[in-house]
């Protein structure tokens, strides 16, 4: 029996196509749990700050610790 294997990958066209399918729904998945991943540490810390800076973020701190003691 003659091999089928013509390609550089050595895998035949159904193995290819099989493995191909795999690759993009995994990185689809990484894709998507990298853009989650990125909305909420931007939420919990925007990357471009305010006009004030960082500084901003430690007032509302402040403002929350001084009203708990």
């Amino acid at each position: 029996m003659a091999d089928m294997r013509s390609s550089i990958s050595g895998l035949t066209e159904a193995e290819a196509k099989e493995f191909h399918a795999i690759f993009m729904t995994s990185f689809i998945g990484f894709v998507a749990v990298a853009v989650v991943a990125h909305i909420l540490a931007w939420i919990w810390r925007p990357w471009l700050p305010s006009v004030k800076g960082y500084a901003a973020l430690t007032d509302g701190v402040s403002t929350i610790i001084n009203a708990l003691v």
